[in-house]
């Protein structure tokens, strides 16, 4: 799919003991990277990381990101040659207690993030992973472009809303320029056109992500495992709320399939994208409660909605039109699909001893979806 280009290079992954960073970390491993990662402790017991045994298949550093020193010397002793940025405070009911935190990770470190990028020769493609989130919901029922305007109601939202005014400065300012100074036209823009970029560097957007190895506070899937793998009823706070439901597989493909494209051409591909679902995913959340329900084998749920409860947009769909035509990336999974392999590794999980190695079924499902990816393509 990525045509070797990740094979014997080093790809240092942020937020890699997280939900959708573990699951790249080894994606990116099985295809031959060098992976190093660099990230807090994992935000749940259990969780992916462990579950997978990953911390002794790859380079791990504990570190946070909201620490410039700590992340230039990583920086600087492995030398990188590809950068995914995810670590991030990744919760919006979280961000209204700790707003301070929220924004100075995701804004703050992210602008470390970029520092160390820029004053580190080795690094030639950046992505920056961010959310479809970061704009300005109207809650529109057509999807967002990469082109509309960033916002945010809540914490969260706007700090990833200013997290991508970050990325533009810095891609305008320092990752778009030559080292003759001049600069190249990104997304359309009329400008000089130098033959190279010190490095290629882009921002990609999703949405609500699901698959097995999650268990986040406030994510549906993860509230819904713990109910139904208890024997007890699922409680739901937004039951009518539409989300862009994706398994995570989908959007990390078009991050990968991106970053290879960034090493063959930064001018063409630096700037935002988007990797969202098809309206076919889109579901309110009791639909997709149901659905799981269902591919689980039993259980229920409970309504607990709260009118006085604070905002959560109700309704968020992204134009994924530049990636079908610009990548040629689309979705493969159906819904149905996506929850049906969710299921299945959650099954597996709680099937035996917790002290499983879950890396080989995830392995297993990578390689699945790379055949199904690359049969569509």
């Amino acid at each position: 799919m990525f045509s070797n280009i990740y094979q014997n290079k080093v790809v240092l992954v942020t937020g890699h003991t997280g939900f959708k960073g573990s699951w790249l970390a080894i994606w990116l491993r099985e295809l031959g990277a060098d992976v190093v990662g660099y990230s807090l402790d994992p935000p749940s017991d259990p969780n992916n990381f462990e579950a997978t045994g990953l911390r002794e298949k790859i380079t791990h550093i504990h570190g946070d990101i909201r620490d410039l020193d700590r992340l230039m010397e990583t920086f600087k002793k492995y030398q990188p040659e590809f950068v995914f940025h995810l670590a991030a405070q990744p919760l919006v009911r979280l961000s209204y207690d700790e707003p301070k935190l929220t924004f100075d990770t995701n804004v703050g470190g992210t602008i470390n993030v970029f520092e160390a990028v820029r004053k580190t020769p080795s690094v030639k493609v950046l992505v920056n992973i961010t959310s479809d989130k970061c704009y300005e919901n109207r809650e529109w029922v057509w999807g967002y472009r990469e082109n509309d305007p960033m916002g945010g109601h809540d914490p969260y939202s706007a700090s990833k809303g200013c997290s991508e005014l970050v990325f533009g400065a810095y891609l305008k300012s320092f990752f778009s320029r030559t080292k003759s100074g001049d600069t190249i036209p990104i997304s359309g823009e009329i400008g000089s056109c130098p033959q190279i970029s010190p490095i290629a560097a882009a921002s990609a957007r999703a949405g609500n992500v699901i698959g097995g190895g999650d268990w986040g506070a406030d994510r549906l899937v993860p509230d819904c495992i713990r109910a139904l793998s208890g024997h007890q009823p699922i409680g739901i706070r937004n039951p009518h709320a539409v989300r862009p439901w994706q398994h995570v597989l989908e959007p990390l493909g078009g991050y990968l399939l991106l970053g290879a494209a960034l090493w063959q051409d930064p001018q063409k591909y630096s700037g935002p994208w988007n990797f969202g679902p098809d309206d076919g995913s889109h579901l309110t959340v009791a639909e997709m409660a149901d659905r799981l329900i269902q591919y689980w084998g039993d259980g229920s749920w409970e309504d607990l909605s709260d009118p006085q409860a604070l905002h959560e947009a109700k309704l968020l769909k992204l134009s994924c039109d530049k990636a079908h035509a610009g990548l040629n990336w689309h979705g493969v999974l159906t819904i149905d699909e996506c929850l049906q392999m969710t299921a299945d590794w959650y099954r597996e999980f709680y099937s035996g001893p917790q002290t499983k190695d879950m890396h080989k079924f995830c392995v297993a499902q990578i390689r699945k979806y790379g055949e199904r990816t690359t049969a569509k393509r």
